[in-house]
Parts: structure tokens; C-alpha cells; sequence
């Protein structure tokens, strides 16, 4: 799960991802910021407070605890879509369901604002077609309420058999050189 990053100096970066959805996702946003700037748009991450209007009083790494409780969080499933199967995910109803039966939510539109700025924050990760869409943008709202749209925590060790890449290639190679620094990812 390693690709490779030439900078401009002629510098080689390689990062390695934790599984193939992660790898996909890191070059799928790494191609979005680098052609924003080759289009001479600006590349900055927007606050999801302030696009979203999320109030503070709202705690999203608490929440996002509470969601991944084994006992009164959201639960994980093996679910089966489109002759792929997504291992530990859950469907976006189930998360509006939740927050609405938790009473962190009036009703479902609030749940999707939140939902929202929980997929932007990096609290859930799009698993699906259909929610890898609305996650970039080709949708009203960044989370849908959908049984078809599948979501995943980021640190579930989610897995989809049967999946095939995008249009990304990662073209193999040997690897040479030393390590200069080691660590891992953060997607922000």
C-alpha cells in the first residue's frame, strides 16, 4: 500500500497506508489539492465549524467515542453492495439513527449537519460508491441517510473484499535509499 510523491527538486517521498482504501483515499486527495493549485485555485482546509455552523458547545471527539462504544455505539457489520463485500461498516441511516436515539440530535436534518462534520473532521470515512460520491462533493450534504451509503471508523480495521482501485495506478517498484523519517499518516 506505498506510493510515491516526486517533488519538484526531484525528490522522492514514499508513504505506505495501513490498507487499500486509505492508500486510495491519500492519493485521491493528494491528485484534488494538486490540481486546485495547478489551477491556480488556493488549497486550504476550511473549518467545519465555520462551514457548517456547528455550535461549540458540540464535542465531536467525544461524540465519536460514544459512537465507537462496543456496547452502546453504532454497530459494525459485514454488509454486501454491488458483488462487494465492506467488513466492519455501518450504513449512514444506522448514524442517524444513533445520534437521534442518543439525544445528541433534534431530528434528522441536524443528524446530517452533524454526520457531516464528522466525515470532514475525519471521525468517519466514506466505504461506498455511493458515499465516496457525496463525500467529494457531488451531493447536496457530505453524509447521506441512506441504507445504501456505507461509512466506516477510521480505526476499525475496515475492509472491502472484491475491491478494485479507482483510476489510481501505483506503479511497482524497488524501493532504494534510506529511511529518512518513519511515522505515520494523519489525513487532515
Amino acid at each position: 500500500f506505498v506510493f510515491k510523491i516526486t517533488a519538484a527538486k526531484q525528490q522522492d517521498h514514499f508513504f505506505q497506508a495501513a490498507y487499500l482504501e486509505e492508500r486510495d483515499a491519500w492519493v485521491r486527495d493528494i491528485k484534488k489539492a494538486i490540481h486546485r493549485i495547478d489551477g491556480g485555485q488556493r488549497f486550504a482546509r476550511k473549518s467545519t465549524r465555520k462551514s457548517i455552523r456547528l455550535p461549540e458547545t458540540i464535542n465531536l471527539s467525544a461524540l465519536y467515542l460514544s459512537m465507537k462504544d462496543p456496547e452502546k455505539g453504532i454497530k459494525e457489520l459485514k454488509l454486501e453492495k454491488d458483488k462487494k463485500v465492506f467488513n466492519y461498516c455501518f450504513t449512514g441511516t444506522s448514524v442517524i439513527d444513533w445520534l437521534v436515539s442518543s439525544n445528541s440530535i433534534r431530528n434528522r436534518k441536524e443528524g446530517l449537519m452533524l454526520a457531516s462534520s464528522l466525515l470532514i473532521e475525519g471521525y468517519l470515512h466514506p466505504a461506498g460508491d455511493t458515499s465516496k460520491a457525496a463525500a467529494e462533493g457531488l451531493s447536496d450534504t457530505p453524509f447521506l441517510d441512506l441504507t445504501d451509503a456505507y461509512y466506516y471508523f477510521p480505526d476499525s480495521g475496515f475492509f472491502c473484499e472484491g475491491n478494485s482501485s479507482d483510476d489510481d495506478v501505483v506503479l511497482k517498484e524497488e524501493f532504494r535509499g534510506m529511511v529518512v523519517k518513519q511515522g505515520c499518516l494523519l489525513k487532515q
